[in-house]
This record gives C-alpha cells, sequence and structure tokens, in this order.
C-alpha cells in the first residue's frame, strides 16, 4: 500500500496531462506538522507551451496526502489544492521561484485563520503578486475551478484544483460583490486557461462609485 495515496491521487490526475514528463519541483524540508514553517510538502511546475507558453504549478498539502486525519469522510483535508499559470517568457529555462513562495504564503493563511478559499473568492496582495515585478499592475487574485483539472476522488475524500488567477486592482473591484465569477467569464476570452501574466494591463474599467443614500437629520426612527 502506499504511504502517500493522496500525493498519488493528485499525480494520477496530472498524468493525462504530462505523461511521464518530469517537472520542476520544490520540496519542504520541515514539514508544518512536524513544527516547520511550511504547510505544503511540496509544489510542482510543469512546462507548457500551449494555449500559450506558462507554467502550470500545483500545491501538495492542503489536502491529505499519507493518511486520512480529518473526520469528514468526503473531503480530503481542506478540499483543495492550489494551481497557478504563469506566463513563461521565451528566455526561460526554469519556472520563477516567487510563484511557489506566493502559494505557500496563501496556505499558510489558510492553517493559520482557519479561513478557506472557495471559487468567487478573491484576496488583494499588499502589492504586486510577482515579488521580483515591482512595477507589475497584478496585485490582487481571484479563484477558480483549475479548468483543465477540475475535481477528483481520492482515497481520503474529493478535492478540487483551486487555481489562483491574477488580477489588477480594477479587476479585483470590479469583482467585489460577489462579482469574481461573473468577471472571469468576461477575462476568459483573453487569458486562455486563465493564465497570469505580471506584465498586462487592466482588461477592465474602473468600476463606478456606488451611489451613496443622503444622510437625514432628525428624529428618523425604526418601528418597533
Amino acid at each position: 500500500m502506499s504511504e502517500a495515496p493522496g500525493w498519488n491521487a493528485i499525480d494520477g490526475a496530472l498524468q493525462p496531462l504530462y505523461g511521464d514528463i518530469e517537472p520542476f519541483h520544490w520540496a519542504t524540508d520541515h514539514r508544518w506538522s512536524l513544527g516547520g514553517p511550511d504547510p505544503l510538502d511540496g509544489i510542482s511546475a510543469y512546462t507548457r507551451t500551449d494555449p500559450v507558453p506558462h507554467w502550470h504549478y500545483i500545491s501538495y498539502g492542503m489536502t491529505e496526502l499519507y493518511e486520512k486525519e480529518w473526520d469528514n469522510p468526503d473531503e480530503s483535508g481542506w478540499g483543495f489544492e492550489f494551481t497557478f499559470r504563469l506566463v513563461r517568457r521565451s528566455a526561460a529555462a526554469e519556472p520563477p521561484v516567487w510563484p511557489a513562495n506566493f502559494l505557500q504564503n496563501l496556505a499558510r493563511y489558510v492553517f493559520q485563520s482557519g479561513k478557506w478559499f472557495e471559487p468567487g473568492h478573491t484576496i488583494k496582495a499588499n502589492g504586486p503578486i510577482a515579488a521580483d515585478q515591482p512595477d507589475s499592475s497584478i496585485q490582487a487574485v481571484a479563484f477558480t475551478t483549475d479548468p483543465e483539472l477540475g475535481t477528483i476522488e481520492t482515497p481520503h475524500g474529493s478535492m478540487r484544483f483551486l487555481q489562483i488567477v491574477g488580477l489588477t486592482m480594477p479587476e479585483y473591484r470590479a469583482a467585489q460583490g460577489g462579482k469574481a465569477i461573473e468577471l472571469l467569464a468576461e477575462l476568459a476570452p483573453h487569458l486562455p486557461l486563465y493564465v497570469t501574466d505580471t506584465e498586462r494591463a487592466p482588461l477592465v474599467s474602473e468600476p463606478k462609485p456606488q451611489a451613496q443614500w443622503p444622510r437625514w437629520g432628525g428624529g428618523l426612527r425604526g418601528r418597533a
């Protein structure tokens, strides 16, 4: 019996896409479960040429990789693993490391806060998400189901491949109020497979401010 059936289930979902291609992989030296700083046990990145050249990052550690420890039998761990697709520049021989650090930071937020992400959620970063691009306009992200990997069943329950999509601040503001799914549908024709390009400009206009009701003085009261 495998010592990491959850890990193997993730690899099994990737096999139809990547076959025997060996990914770039970052492994955690000191696991969170053993008192280490990083919740993700590993992060892989595959080279893609279609539909646009990009890197496809996949996390290992938000689900139960080794044995069943959570009470919910229908879901593995937090119920998802992160994925991220980043435009690959022609001169790049290896994937940038900053997305791996970004995934670890998101995982750390979930483990520390107990708050998880689902499709349609958004989060704003404290500046550009690309640590090596201080002028990048991509300063927030939205979450959606990875369009190629979807959801799978593992020996420890179901899990979703939750893709992170980079947003500019006008796009982030347009996604507020539960409109992220609608926004992503609008962006989809411009972002094949929701590949993030940290050098792109906003694809939507700045949303108009919401109208504010006037503040009335006097003795208006609600009904008893």
